[in-house]
This record gives C-alpha cells, structure tokens and sequence, in this order.
C-alpha cells in the first residue's frame, strides 16, 4: 500500500502557535498530528477545569483550526490530537460548532475512557494512557477530525498507522515501528535540530526549524524527514536524540505494544531524511499506566542576591536570621541553595554576584505566605551589606504532584465515540496476549580502546545527551557519534561515574541501560525531581538541561577522540 505520510503540528502546549497551518501548506501530508498534553499540562487542565467545568481540553487548538480547518479540508489532511485533555467530548463539540460556523463540513470523533477520577478520590486529575486502537476505529469510521484525552504520546501515529494498512493486533513489529515513529515525532521540532546538543556546528539555520514527519510504510518502517525548505535539520543525530528523550531501558511499553529500542536501526537516508527500520515488537503489558495529579500544598520562594565580597558569611547571615524567624512558624519544608554566579573584580554588578535561594512549601497557605515575605522584607535594613532581593515573596501558590499507579487494560472502558454520536468499545488485548515486562539482559559491550595519551577535556566533545522528566525520576540519554567513541564510552561513563559528574545523584539510585545500536546509554536518576515537575524541586525541575550539565563535566578523553 501507499506511504502514510503524518506530520506533527505541537509538541506541547504552548509550541508554535501557526505550526497547523505551516505543515498543511508546506508540502504533502495525509495525517497531521498535535500532541498538547504532559505530566504538567494535566495539571493546569485540572485547575482550569475547577474555574469552569466545560473546559479542561487545550484552547489553543481551537484558534489553530480556526485559521486550519478549511486547508485540512481542500488537501483531504485529516487531523489526530490529544488536545481534548481533560474533556474530549467537549472539544469534539467545539470543532463541529467551528466548523459548522465556517461551512467547513468535517466529521468530528473523539476517543474517551481514559478519565478514572472516581477510581482515585482526592486526585485533581486520574487518567489513562490509552493506546491508539480507539483512534484507529473512529478513522475507519470516516471520521477527519479525532480527538482524543490521555493516550502515550505515540499513539497519535500507531492509530492513524493501524488504520491506514490495516494492521491487526498482533502484528507487534509493525505498530512498534509506528511506535518508535510517533516518539520521534512527539515532541516535534527536537527531531529537527532543536534543542540539539550539536547545535553550534556546520552553519546551519535553526532560528525556526521546521516540524517533522514520518513517512510510514506498511512494513512498520519509516522515514523521518520535514517540508521542503523549511528551518533545521534531519539527521541520524536528530533522531538519536529524540529516541533517548523520556526514554529508559530496551524495553519501551505501550498499551498497543512494547517496542525494543535495542532493535532500532537508523540510515542516513539522504539530506534532511533518516530512515528507522529493524524495529521488532512484543506483546504488551497486562496493565494501563494512569498518571494521576493532586495538589501537594503550596509554595513560596524569596532569591536574596549576594554582591562582591564575604559570599558565604552574607550567606550564612541571612540564613540565620531566617531561621530565627521561622522560630514561630515554622514551614513544613525550607531548602536553601546558594547559586555561586559571582565572579572576581567583576565589570559588571550582575556579575559580582550570587544568588541565596530559600524554597519553602506547607500544606497551609498561610505558613509560606505572610510567615515568609514578612520574614524577608523586614530584613531590608538589617542583614548583610547590599542587601536586596530579585523579587518580594508573593502569598503562595499551590503547587502539584505527579503519582503514577496501574491498573489492568480490561478494567479500562475504551470507547471511540463517532460523528454520528455511535460509540464502539475497543476491546483490551486478552490475558493471553499480554506480557509483563521484563529487564533486558546487558548487552555486550564492545571492545575498550586500546592504552593511549588522553587529555582532560569535556564529555561534551565526544558525546551528545538529551535528559527529560518522569515523574520524579529524570532520564538523561548519552550517545556516541562515532565506532571509536562508543567504545570508549560504553566502558568509561558507568553508572558510578554519573555519580561522580552529578554529585546529587550521589546518594539516589541511577540505573544505567545500554543501546548499543545506537551507540548510547540511558541512565535514569531516581527521585531527583522530587514530586515531580509541578513541585519545582530543583533549580531545573523538569530536568531539561542536567544532559548538558553531565557534557561540560571534565574526564581523561583519549586524544584520538579528541
């Protein structure tokens, strides 16, 4: 059969606002996909959701479509999204109200199911990742428009996929193909150069890189490449990257299938083009992934800024006097981190100073509010020399948590909701065709380089990374470019060697998994964002940039390498 080509038009909430119609009038194009939802976004759809129970899905799509609907509609592009959040339905009505406004007739379904709030009381939201079966069935239904609430971020390509060739079930390599496709395409233009550590070289233009696509064969194989003559690039490295990215171990499981990513084969396809094939499948898990969010209390914060000499002992002042004042009322957390952004005989002030970080949370507003800002601000006269701070402490405000629990496929209702206002269940894989997951052996690592001179330099010159959050936990994806760095790579950068680079791991479990068809290693760092990413537990809570961080670290390289 013909190549599906999808395309992908959002990678989060917030992405490039005319990104719709750029890759509808860009080139050719049969599906074109929006992802809007993540860990942090449900959050906010919740909160949204107690202002006005109508709402919870993204609104920004709505005014995408507005400008969209009737390109999609001429070029025969139908349109997948998971921008129905927290209300499918309703954003369902919402598109037909559009176009029934604009006279732009369009089949509208959505998929829902995955809310299991009365199955959790006390979350904000509870919600499971559903796989793209149900989007499959309302495009074999004719429809043109899908919208979806939680489903993995990969089923937007799995259920057009499914659709299109007429995959069964169990045809596992095929949909794991699919799989690895729409985890390329996820969270866009991070497939095309954004956000690329090799970003500096060759010259070339990222000031506003193109989206990707897919081009999906009926074997499960696909090329990813972008419109013509659009920004960024395509590369085997491109695609590394983004493989890597909120990824952990051999084993990446999905309610469709659990795709091997140690059977990923990546060919430089010609320009802006790599092609991923060899992907091999198993059968998936028994159980549903829900993320589930509640509000963990609230949090205030005050930065104090520390100018030219005596940084510590200004430091340990303020600290002190803090502390007495907490004496009353103490919050339930206080973190301090002094952020050392000074420098010597500095030209500038900015430069001349540090940053005194102090972080409290509470369950009660009223500990981190008044009991905070009054705190600081009666300071002003009466602490370390140059005293001011960047902002004064506010009243509080709550702050999320992000758990994750399972539950088994057949106690999830998935329903594909048609235009017509028919519903067809989508039924769960049987027991029998389940299987639980389960580590992958080590593989062999391949040959250290042999004894040779080396020179203390930056991982960085010899190894990209890219790192993400899940949860509490962080993943931080490091790959090889070339046989050589591989091999000294797979033997070198050992799961106590992170420890080493990245001191607050060191007392947090770090588990190393090792891909090395893609000359890469993935290490996933337990805890490190505490509650997840809506808590701000640390100085970068969704762990974006502790890949770069571990790439400026310093070892013995070998000069070869170098």
């Amino acid at each position: 059969m013909t190549v599906l080509r999808i395309g992908n038009a959002s990678g989060f909430y917030g992405d490039r606002f005319d990104a719709l119609r750029d890759m509808l009038t860009g080139g050719e194009l049969d599906v074109v996909t929006g992802d809007y939802l993540a860990e942090l976004t449900m959050l906010i759809l919740g909160r949204d959701r107690l202002k006005n129970p109508a709402g919870g899905y993204a609104r920004t799509f709505l005014r995408q479509l507005e400008e969209s609907l009737g390109l999609a509609h001429d070029r025969g592009v139908r349109v997948v999204t998971n921008a129905g959040g927290l209300n499918p339905a309703g954003l369902a009505d919402a598109v037909r109200q559009l176009g029934a406004r604009l006279g732009i007739p369009a089949r509208v379904a959505h998929v829902e199911g995955d809310d299991l709030g009365a199955r959790y009381p006390g979350s904000l939201t509870a919600h499971a990742y559903l796989g793209g079966s149900g989007i499959a069935a309302c495009l074999r239904e004719g429809a043109d428009i899908v919208v979806t609430g939680r489903v993995t971020d990969a089923a937007l390509v799995t259920g057009p996929a499914a659709a299109h060739f007429g995959w069964e079930p169990e045809e596992y390599d095929r949909l794991a193909g699919a799989v690895v496709a729409g985890h390329v395409l996820e969270c866009g233009t991070q497939a095309t150069g954004g956000n690329y550590a090799f970003f500096a070289e060759g010259g070339r233009d990222l000031r506003r890189p193109g989206f990707p696509l897919a081009e999906v064969h009926e074997d499960g194989s696909c090329v990813i490449t972008k419109h013509p003559g659009t920004g960024g690039f395509v590369d085997v490295g491109t695609v590394t990257a983004q493989l890597l990215y909120e990824t952990t171990g051999a084993r990446y499981a999905g309610p469709d299938v659990t795709a091997r990513l140690d059977t990923v084969r990546l060919t430089q396809d010609g320009p802006d083009r790599v092609r991923i094939h060899g992907v091999r499948g198993e059968a998936p898990p028994p159980t549903l992934k829900v993320g589930r969010t509640r509000l963990g209390g609230f949090r205030n914060e005050v930065v104090f800024v520390l100018t030219g000499l005596d940084i510590e002992a200004k430091a340990a002042l303020v600290r002190e006097q803090m502390a007495q004042a907490f004496l009353k009322a103490r919050p339930a957390e206080v973190r301090w981190e002094l952020v050392r952004t000074d420098r010597a005989d500095a030209d500038t002030e900015e430069t001349a100073s540090a940053l005194l970080r102090l972080v409290v949370r509470d369950p009660d507003q009223g500990a981190v509010g008044r009991a905070l800002s009054g705190a600081a601000v009666e300071l002003a006269l009466a602490s370390y020399p140059g005293f001011h701070v960047l902002a004064p402490p506010g009243k509080g405000s709550p702050y999320g948590v992000f758990e994750a629990a399972y539950v088994p496929q057949e106690d999830v209702e998935h329903i594909a909701v048609l235009d017509d206002g028919r519903r067809l269940a989508v039924a769960a894989p049987p027991a029998a065709g389940t299987l639980v997951l389960r580590e992958v052996p080590e593989p062999d690592l391949p040959d250290p380089l042999p004894p040779g001179p080396v020179r203390r330099a930056p991982l960085g010159l010899v190894a990209g990374a890219r790192s993400g959050d899940k949860g509490g936990n962080a993943n931080v994806g490091v790959w090889a470019r070339t046989d050589e760095a591989w091999r000294w790579l797979a033997h070198e950068l050992t799961a106590d060697r992170f420890r080493q680079l990245v001191p607050e791991s060191r007392e947090l479990t770090v588990t190393r998994h090792t891909l090395p068809r893609l000359r890469a290693l993935n290490f996933v760092v337990e805890g490190v964002l505490g509650a997840g990413v809506a808590a701000q537990h640390r100085f970068d809570p969704q762990a974006k940039a502790l890949g770069e961080w571990l790439r400026s670290r310093h070892l013995d390289i070998p000069e070869a390498l170098l």
